[in-house]
């Protein structure tokens, strides 16, 4: 039996409705060489809807990371912010907040959610990767198994 390790990437959910923050964000992503699967949603009833695993998102992974712009068409952040931390089971996905939204009553409710982190944009990438990469330690997902060769 050989001893090489596997491991499945992370799940990442990037819900951002601007597709130059999105493209900036996957960069970063690869630029720190993170194993990750990402899957981008532009607004926040596709991510609830991804998230929850409704409609054509019934087979979707579930994702490791949400990382959530508050300004969202359809629903904003917050609302799927409350969606998330009201269910049992998906309260403990880790919340990292992308935003422009930088008034104080909008921070203090993302505090009251208990997000991971806030990151006010134009996103500092290297801080950015930082907090991911803290994050990526308290995954169980990330646990090395043995291979079956």
């Amino acid at each position: 039996m050989s001893h090489r390790t596997i491991g499945r990437p992370m799940e990442i959910l990037l819900v951002e409705d601007s597709l130059i923050d999105a493209r900036l964000t996957i960069a970063a992503l690869r630029k720190g060489g993170l194993k990750h699967r990402l899957t981008l949603t532009r607004d926040g009833a596709e991510a609830t809807e991804f998230i929850f695993r409704r409609g054509r998102f019934a087979q979707a992974p579930r994702p490791d990371l949400i990382l959530l712009d508050m300004l969202l068409p359809k629903r904003n952040g917050l609302e799927v912010l409350a969606e998330v931390r009201q269910d049992d089971d998906l309260r403990k996905i880790p919340v990292v907040v992308l935003t422009a939204a930088e008034d104080d009553d909008t921070k203090d409710q993302c505090r009251n959610y208990g997000v991971d982190h806030y990151i006010p944009k134009p996103v500092n990438l290297d801080k950015f990767l930082e907090v991911v990469k803290k994050l990526k330690h308290h995954w169980h997902h990330d646990l090395i198994l043995p291979s079956l060769e």
